[in-house]
């Protein structure tokens, strides 16, 4: 049986999701701290015997540690690579041979990578799961676990929220994640971008033709919070009114992803949030900061970012046994039944299939049913003008 990878958030059915989360609350229940019940302390024997790799091309801090701390909670063990002038990779070896490799010493490989689709692309050559811990500006599908699972804990609810995404909605793969996700929820979508940082053309246009979206101007959202440039909303919603917001998602300048820079990017503290709109709002950060949000908030009971940080551990956890020992069959990702296109490249330049290094790639390209029609990168889902 093909191994079962998680590259995007839509691999995993709203059914999946809601067992990872009722196992997550599982081990939360049964292995947290007494009096820290966010924190998960013990540990079981759910996955003794198995090994998870760490491929990281990129930083991490939480991704990467709460993955490794949820395998050895689990019983199993850890390999790691986490930086990759100190692996074959400073020899010039491609990821796919990486990939190969990885797969023969361990049973799950986590990734991550600054080309986009790279996840997507090393699951074509990996003989175990792939999950995708960050790929490029592309998505991080396990940081929206954690996301969805804080929100469901906090709100009691996942369905029909309204939910402000602020910040670099442009580079912010953590953004792109969760706004495919809520969308599957039926939720109010409200745009805080920074100047110049709205969301990508193929960001919008899947919201619009794969979850039957819609997007709003600003003025034509009634009650809205001046500061909210538009919205996403479910195609043919009449409610247009949003005296409150339920969640406030506040993403960090993706610095390493842009030659610009940001002198106007937004600051959340009390005096923001001390609108009637945030009275009552969950602000989630998937962290790190790096100026966007007050520490001097953390105190307030509306910050559930370090819980949020904190539930990367259950819902990992959580995770590798799904996908190591619970019911995940088939293939998360496939593009194999994508065109394979020698004259049609994929248009974003970040994409895997743009290295040189990763020879044996072929640009892989669907036909979507547009008008004009356009063809969708099956790795990166970035779009490009039919011929």
């Amino acid at each position: 049986m093909s191994p079962r990878h998680v590259t995007s958030i839509d691999d995993l059915s709203l059914e999946e999701i809601g067992s990872i989360f009722f196992l997550a609350e599982k081990y939360l229940r049964e292995l947290a701290e007494p009096n820290i019940p966010y924190r998960v302390s013990m540990s079981t024997n759910a996955c003794t015997g198995s090994v998870l790799a760490t491929l990281f091309y990129e930083p991490s801090t939480r991704t990467r540690l709460s993955f490794e701390s949820a395998m050895l909670r689990l019983g199993g063990q850890v390999i790691s690579s986490a930086d990759p002038m100190a692996s074959s990779a400073a020899k010039g070896e491609g990821l796919a041979d990486t990939i190969r490799m990885a797969s023969a010493y361990a049973d799950v490989l986590v990734l991550r990578h600054p080309r986009e689709g790279a996840a997507r692309f090393a699951a074509e050559y990996a003989s175990v799961p792939v999950i995708n811990a960050g790929d490029g500006a592309h998505e991080h599908p396990t940081q929206t676990l954690c996301d969805l699972f804080t929100i469901l804990r906090e709100r009691g609810t996942l369905n029909s929220l309204t939910v402000a995404l602020l910040g670099d909605l442009k580079g912010g793969r953590t953004a792109h994640s969760l706004a495919y996700a809520l969308a599957r929820h039926g939720a109010n979508i409200l745009l805080m971008p920074a100047t110049g940082m709205e969301f990508p053309d193929h960001v919008a246009s899947r919201l619009q033709d794969a979850f039957d979206y819609q997007y709003l101007e600003a003025s034509s959202l009634q009650g809205a919070d001046d500061r909210i440039t538009g919205a996403f909303v479910p195609k043919g919603a009449t409610v247009r009114r949003f005296a409150a917001i339920d969640v406030l998602y506040v993403t960090r300048f993706q610095k390493e992803r842009s030659a610009a820079t940001a002198p106007d990017y937004p600051r959340v503290n009390a005096a923001f949030l001390a609108s009637q709109h945030f009275h009552n709002t969950l602000v989630l950060h998937p962290l790190p900061r790096v100026g966007e949000l007050d520490p001097g908030f953390d105190r307030d009971a509306r910050a559930g970012y370090f819980r949020q940080a904190s539930y990367g551990v259950p819902v990992r956890m959580a995770l590798i046994t799904f996908l190591l020992k619970g019911d995940a069959k088939g293939i998360g990702s496939e593009v194999s039944a994508g065109r394979t296109s020698d004259d049609v490249a994929c248009g974003n330049a970040n994409c895997i299939s743009r290295d040189a290094g990763e020879p044996a790639t072929s640009p892989k390209l669907e036909l979507l049913p547009s008008d004009p029609p356009r063809l969708r990168c099956l790795y990166c889902d970035h779009e490009v003008p039919a011929a």
